[in-house]
């Protein structure tokens, strides 16, 4: 006997819930907030999520981790990976003010769950941590082909640019305007020169 057929798009549901996690954190997200956010009744959502809010949260962060290896193909195939880097910082300036008003779900999430989820901290620690290794894979490459003159270490490099990003979505909260930002990371990205 098969089970009820899924009458949702699973990756459309979470993207959803996923911007209401972003806009609220995990703990001021209420059921009843994803439910509407999804257009799902709860008896869908838990037969599709039987783990709750939590397997949602965990699904979202794995969106969001997806959407970092997309980028991450793109700068193996990129001519110039620093300078992908680079836009990618100034897309971040170029974003609306309630995306800087949000920051970072994955940043905000390794701060949120600190004292209060190991796992999904862990798993938003991960993440970062895979985004720190391929901008300190894509700095590697462009030292050996005589794209970048600073040859300091690149894990180091690496982590600085993953500590700026960090920093950036805090700053990006009490400073929201584009200028002002773009300015700030032109000014940080000097160093990967």
């Amino acid at each position: 006997m098969r089970g009820r057929p899924s009458i949702f798009d699973n990756d459309t549901i979470i993207k959803k819930a996923q911007q209401v996690f972003w806009t609220k954190g995990y703990t001021a997200t209420s059921l009843d907030d994803l439910l509407q956010a999804m257009g799902i009744g709860s008896g869908s959502f838990y037969h599709q999520f039987k783990g709750g809010k939590k397997e949602l949260f965990s699904l979202a962060l794995k969106q969001r981790r997806a959407a970092f290896r997309e980028f991450e193909e793109r700068l193996h195939k990129a001519e110039f990976p620093v300078e992908l880097i680079r836009d990618f910082f100034l897309g971040i300036a170029r974003t609306d003010l309630g995306s800087h008003v949000c920051g970072c779900l994955i940043s905000n999430t390794v701060v949120e769950m600190a004292s209060l989820d190991a796992d999904l901290e862990r798993e938003a620690v991960a993440i970062m941590k895979d985004v720190e290794q391929l901008y300190t894979n894509a700095i590697k490459a462009a030292q050996q082909n005589g794209q970048l003159s600073n040859q300091t270490d690149p894990s180091l490099l690496g982590r600085y640019l993953i500590t700026f990003y960090n920093g950036l979505n805090i700053t990006r909260r009490m400073y929201p305007d584009q200028d002002q930002l773009s300015a700030l990371i032109i000014l940080q990205m000097e160093i990967i020169r």
